[in-house]
């Protein structure tokens, strides 16, 4: 798959790192905090977000629940909330340090795509040193549109020097393989715990699907 391939782009959660857990935990307690009944089923809450970046997702929660306090207080809130989990809990996914290396050894351009905050992005990548191998980190925050539009991606390519032809992305979850696919990149999806209930869709819409990064690393031997 990384044939004629010369950047590789990563979403963040649930693809480079194994984060999903942890964000049902923290809206769960989010809303409990504020006296809010959670959403009787907090799976299908969870896949109406996906995505959404994380602006859009404070402005959601917001309407939703008519929460008073502001977009920025709401963000602020998360974060504080998932700095120390991100520091110290979460782990990468299986052979994804493996894979940094490989790609680097071999002179790609690694990139970022995620719908998360740019601080939480970088505590994660400092817990696992792993900050250096990134050329570019985009945000759907920074563009017009989250996922499943491909400006995220578009941008991350644009930011590598790249053609998005030229581009593999790995992603966990359709909303984020679709805006890979929109922006003419090829796309291969991670499997993850928390998105399983739509492996069918996922093996679907990609173009290849492993259980984790060895599968990628065992074809380039």
């Amino acid at each position: 798959m990384l044939e004629n391939r010369k950047a590789v782009i990563f979403d963040l959660d649930g693809t480079l790192v194994d984060s999903m857990w942890m964000w049902r935990e923290i809206d769960i307690e989010f809303l409990s905090g504020k006296g809010i009944v959670i959403p009787e089923d907090i799976q299908d809450f969870q896949d109406e977000l996906e995505g959404m970046g994380f602006t859009e997702t404070a402005v959601f929660f917001k309407k939703r629940f008519r929460i008073p306090d502001s977009i920025e207080d709401i963000k602020n809130t998360w974060i504080l909330m998932a700095e120390d989990k991100y520091s110290t809990q979460v782990p990468l996914k299986p052979g994804a340090g493996e894979l940094l290396d490989m790609l680097k050894k071999r002179n790609f351009q690694i990139g970022i795509s995620s719908s998360n905050s740019t601080e939480l992005i970088r505590t994660v990548l400092k817990a696992h040193e792993i900050e250096d191998y990134f050329g570019c980190i985009t945000t759907c925050c920074q563009v017009p549109a989250g996922k499943p539009a491909p400006d995220v991606y578009l941008e991350t390519a644009k930011g590598l020097g790249i053609a998005p032809e030229d581009c593999l992305v790995f992603e966990d979850v359709p909303m984020g393989i679709l805006a890979g696919k929109r922006a003419g990149m090829k796309v291969c999806a991670v499997d993850d715990k928390f998105s399983r209930n739509q492996e069918k869709e996922k093996r679907k819409l990609a173009d290849w699907y492993i259980q984790d990064y060895y599968e990628v690393l065992r074809e380039c031997l």
